[in-house]
């Protein structure tokens, strides 16, 4: 296991700058603060479920194909259904009243911005672009 981050890492870092602060963006808004938001949400409860889900996919998919544009399948496979599912809440989010509120808006727009770069990836996995 140890190994296979080693060499994530290594494939990360050598993507553009902006791809890195995106990733770690993701992690930071989907992973980190959906922890505390857990206890009180419903709606974090099914983020981290999906960022969870969505991580333990890709590098499962990356130890066998490596860093490839197919890699975005994890997240349209897991995080579709969570923004679905969370877009159809909107009227539970309370932005205007909670912090918990403001993080589901900013967790929906990452979802959304990262899927539209996972679906793009995948299509062109399948176009050929490998």
């Amino acid at each position: 296991m140890q190994d296979l981050m080693a060499a994530w890492q290594a494939d990360v870092t050598k993507q553009p700058q902006w791809v890195q602060y995106w990733m770690d963006i993701m992690v930071v808004v989907l992973g980190v603060f959906a922890v505390p938001f857990s206890f009180v949400r419903v709606e974090a409860r099914w983020i981290l479920a999906g960022f969870l889900a969505g991580a333990g996919t890709l590098m499962a998919l990356y130890s066998q194909i490596g860093y490839s544009r197919l890699l975005g399948l994890a997240h349209v496979i897991f995080w579709t259904p969570v923004l679905v599912y969370l877009v159809r809440r909107h009227g539970q989010w309370r932005v205007g009243q909670t912090l918990s509120g403001k993080w589901i808006v900013l967790s929906v727009m990452v979802l959304t911005v990262s899927l539209a770069f996972d679906y793009t990836d995948v299509i062109r996995w399948i176009l050929g672009e490998r």
